[in-house]
């Protein structure tokens, strides 16, 4: 992750207070980020999106970035965070789609410890109006709050591992409420399915193009497991593609002219919103068995979003 000086006069929750250079929707300022020349509080969502660019980012050092947006995670702010509860049944989407076994609960299941956000899986009876649940987890969500439409995003972050574990940091579009999956688009920055401890990937879901379907590049650790240390998991997205990385290690590139003329429509243009989760189960990970050892975490140490210079 790029470094942050002295100098940059940026410090720990400075997006509350401003964006150093970022463009917001329009020119309100917005929970008290300053954009423009109107002072004016508003509720309308911080919309991080740097000029567009033509360039498909190969490697992070080939450009300069400017950091617009940092969350170092010293408390959850709920102006930016919030929470989706339950297992997707009052949305439509049971087991959230994907057969998944745990019970998002509002807040309970996730706490700042050590400057870190931590988000906690654990095996404990769960129920509502839609059924019973032997686990509970966390989905954060930054719909209508912060959005971002291009540039830069890291995320440094500790994962958990083991069967049945399936720890996410991703995006939707945030027109999904009118359009509906996949057609508002998915960025995948990270996925880890537990049984799998040294392997993440990074994917886009969009028309014709989701689901098992999906595109998608995966990165292995040579000698180590993700739930030993801290990784940076980046995304560079300008208008003619995505690229992933690890430690700014490129390992996958997607580009708009890829999509347009072998897949469907790209889906890509509008302002995405951040979802980090736990989930527990599923299709793709499988249920947890006897060797899975509860609670599991995911530490976050920092989110943040940056432009190009």
């Amino acid at each position: 992750m790029a470094p942050v000086t002295d100098g940059d006069e940026i410090r720990r929750r400075e997006y509350v207070r401003k964006l150093a250079g970022a463009s917001l929707v329009g020119t309100t300022s917005v929970a008290g980020c300053v954009s423009g020349s109107n002072d004016e509080q508003s509720t309308v969502p911080r919309d991080v999106t740097p000029e567009r660019s033509r360039e498909v980012v190969r490697s992070l050092d080939e450009y300069d970035w400017s950091l617009t947006v940092e969350d170092a995670f010293d408390t959850i702010d709920g102006s930016i965070w919030g929470y989706e509860v339950g297992n997707g049944h009052d949305k439509g989407v049971p087991g959230w789609g994907n057969s998944e076994l745990q019970y998002y609960t509002a807040g309970e299941n996730a706490r700042i410890e050590n400057n870190h956000l931590v988000i906690e899986a654990r095996r404990e009876d769960r129920s509502d109006e839609y059924g019973e649940y032997d686990y509970t987890s966390a989905r954060m969500i930054t719909q209508d709050s912060l959005t971002v439409a291009s540039g830069r995003v890291d995320i440094n972050a500790k994962l958990p591992t083991g069967q049945g574990i399936w720890p996410a940091l991703w995006m939707l579009g945030s027109n999904i409420d009118t359009v509906g999956w996949p057609a508002c688009g998915e960025i995948d920055i990270m996925e880890l399915v537990g049984h799998e401890p040294s392997t993440v990937h990074g994917s886009v879901h969009g028309p014709q193009y989701s689901g098992k379907n999906s595109l998608s590049g995966s990165y292995e650790l040579p000698e180590a497991t993700f739930a030993d240390d801290f990784h940076t998991f980046s995304i560079a997205w300008t208008a003619a593609g995505i690229s992933w990385f690890v430690d700014d290690d490129r390992y996958y590139t997607v580009t708009r002219s890829e999509i347009a003329n072998n897949y469907g429509q790209w889906v890509f243009d509008g302002p995405f919103f951040f979802i980090f989760n736990i989930a527990v189960g599923g299709d793709w990970p499988g249920a947890p068995d006897e060797t899975t050892a509860f609670p599991k975490q995911m530490e976050i140490n920092r989110l943040s979003l940056y432009e190009r210079v």
